[in-house]
């Protein structure tokens, strides 16, 4: 190789390159031993440049080399014998096919430049979708395609990626989803060789110690790292979720078109916590400037999220995270962008709603738990446990084909399985099982914070029982999409709910709840009712309540005041009675949705008789407006 060299810029981590030279800027001591190894294309090592010690500032090396392209190049670094892949590396070569066994003899990738070719962006902006406007949907990129339905026109190149998700976009919108959530869809390493146990990362920082040790005289059989919450290469996005070897290009092309339909993406990255926080930042910073996505889930122990929090380049993009510090809490920002995402919803709902110790005052601050500054995210049902349907199909897990002993996934799932584990012929275990779907979902879609949906729960996805499909790379854990009709009844009820949300922006309310009524509307803006109207508070012993929402707290678009909405809880297995506060003026209540029955939400409003009572059947969620 024919190329002169000369000290680098020390600007920016990782590779920039200009018409005639390339920049290497990376991580090393003035007393390490650095050298650049350049590749052809079988792989194989044709020059190894030594970069001198004097290009070094601080614990940063930095060399450029003039007389190499940028296009089609291949390099690693290596560090005191060595070789490490580029931290900030855009595109890794060599993990294109998904989990191909016959790179494992390698032991390393290698990094490359770019394809040549820029991305038209066509003015693409960022939608900004209101939090009181937003509807989550969680999957994997891979799984959400791989098993789709006959005649989706999807080539077996094209299941599994971004371009198939990019397809899909249409049912989404349909659904009424406003903001995709992607699990890691960066590069990480999915091969798992045989002899090696597996723990999920994501599942040491969260887990006790005594539930991931594996038997000792279990062997461990050939698996995945399907989910990918592990260290990655953070600055590409992952070849074998791409149908062309243009994955840069086919993951912005997924963005632009969320875009152009008024959607958003959210990526989920998870950070080792030896992971270098300013690094952290970088990757962050570049997925917002190169893919122009919208937010991150983060996740890990030690990652920088008040910097975040506080970066002005990310001050528009969403962030998701367990907590943040109660001093970023403080001020109203022009634009609310932090958003608290873990599991503090998920258990009291699931506990009230499966008969197992739940407290009907605990769900009910979770139904209007809201904050100023801070937004909430709310799911029964997320990647990490049962499926909405497994939630009332199953009382145990059944992570047999883990190849863990059944000892791996949580043991705390509040589950029920309405009479039979798993699949049944019984006809009341069905209809049980199509009631709490629908209450469930019904419960998370009037809470004010954000509702999220698990995919494939809009069409009763089962994982048979596994509650920890981590390294189920097959039809566990991947959507099946060929139930064709038969769950459209569900589809339908997940797309009305949706709309109901959208349609009546007093229960998604940006502003928290006095339960007073401040602005002298003639009601509170939400109040509690049991056999008697008015209640005070909710007693430990109820299991059945009707929440009032007063539609002029509630504004919509044209600036019209918002019905008045009466949401009736009944949680016993009975039939139970609520009263119906007297609505001002000519109005009347109105029964329009009744999880109860196999239409839930009704073609035509049904004027009530008895304008004071309410019947709410067993084990059922309904809605009544007030007009």
């Amino acid at each position: 190789m024919d190329y002169v060299v000369k000290e680098g810029n020390y600007e920016k981590l990782g590779v920039q390159h200009t018409d005639d030279a390339v920049t290497f800027t990376f991580e090393g001591e003035k007393e390490d031993v650095c050298s650049i190894l350049f590749y052809d294309k079988h792989q194989t090592v044709t020059t190894r440049l030594t970069v001198p010690a004097d290009y070094c500032r601080g614990s940063i090396r930095s060399v450029t080399v003039q007389g190499i392209s940028w296009k089609n190049l291949r390099y690693n670094f290596e560090i005191n014998g060595k070789v490490i892949t580029d931290t900030y590396a855009e595109r890794i070569i060599g993990r294109e096919r998904w989990n191909d066994r016959g790179r494992a003899k390698n032991g390393y990738t290698v990094c490359g430049g770019c394809i040549p070719g820029e991305f038209d962006w066509q003015k693409d902006r960022q939608p900004e979708v209101p939090r009181s406007r937003m509807v989550m949907y969680k999957l994997h990129v891979r799984g959400f395609s791989m098993d789709e339905e006959p005649g989706s026109g999807l080539s077996r190149r094209e299941k599994g990626t971004f371009f198939a998700l990019a397809e899909k976009i249409p049912y989404l919108k349909e659904l009424g989803v406003t903001t995709l959530e992607l699990m890691p869809a960066y590069e990480f390493e999915e091969l798992v060789l045989p002899a090696q146990p597996v723990i999920p990362e994501y599942l040491k920082w969260e887990s006790k110690e005594e539930d991931l040790i594996k038997p000792k005289d279990q062997e461990a059989p050939e698996r995945v790292n399907y989910w990918g919450y592990v260290p990655g290469n953070y600055f590409a996005p992952k070849a074998s979720y791409s149908s062309s070897p243009d994955a840069s290009g086919e993951f912005k092309e997924l963005v632009r078109k969320l875009h152009e339909n008024g959607m958003e993406c959210v990526m989920e990255f998870f950070f080792d916590d030896r992971m270098n926080q300013n690094v952290i930042l970088d990757v962050l910073r570049f997925w917002v400037r190169e893919y122009h996505v919208d937010g991150f889930h983060l996740l890990g122990g030690s990652v920088p999220v008040t910097a975040a929090a506080q970066d002005l380049l990310l001050s528009r993009t969403k962030l998701f995270y367990t907590g943040f510090d109660p001093m970023l809490l403080e001020t109203k920002r022009k634009y609310p962008h932090l958003f608290l995402y873990s599991d503090e919803y998920l258990y009291p709902a699931r506990m009230v709603l499966n008969h197992m110790g739940g407290k009907l005052s605990e769900f009910l601050c979770q139904q209007r738990k809201q904050h100023s500054v801070q937004g909430f995210v709310n799911y029964i049902a997320n990647h990490n446990g049962f499926t909405l349907a497994d939630l009332f199909s199953y009382c145990e897990k059944h992570n047999e084909d883990n190849g863990e002993d059944n000892c791996d996934g949580n043991n705390w799932n509040f589950s029920s399985n309405c009479g039979a584990e798993g699949r049944t012929r019984k006809k009341y275990v069905g209809q049980m099982r199509r009631k709490q779907m629908k209450n469930a979902l019904a419960m998370v879609f009037l809470a004010q914070g954000v509702p999220l949906i698990q995919a494939g729960d809009e069409f009763g996805n089962s994982q048979n029982g596994n509650n920890n499909a981590y390294c189920q790379d097959n039809r566990i854990g991947w959507l099946n999409w060929k139930t064709g009709e038969r769950f459209e009844w569900l589809r339908e009820f997940v797309r009305n709910l949706a709309a109901f949300r959208r349609n009546h922006p007093m229960i998604a309310s940006d502003e928290p709840m006095r339960q007073s009524d401040y602005r002298r509307k003639g009601l509170p803006d939400l109040s509690y009712h049991g056999e008697n109207a008015w209640l005070p508070s909710v007693s430990a012993d109820r299991q059945a309540v009707g929440l009032l929402y007063c539609g002029a707290y509630g504004l919509r678009e044209d600036g019209s005041e918002d019905d008045c909405i009466y949401v009736a809880y009944n949680f016993h297995s009975g039939l139970s009675h609520l009263a119906l506060p007297k609505l001002p003026g000519k109005k009347k209540w109105y029964l329009i949705m009744n999880t109860a029955q196999e239409e839930a939400f009704l073609r035509e409003e049904d004027c009530l008789a008895d304008q004071q009572l309410f019947a709410a059947e067993g084990q059922s969620v309904c809605i009544l407006l007030g007009k």
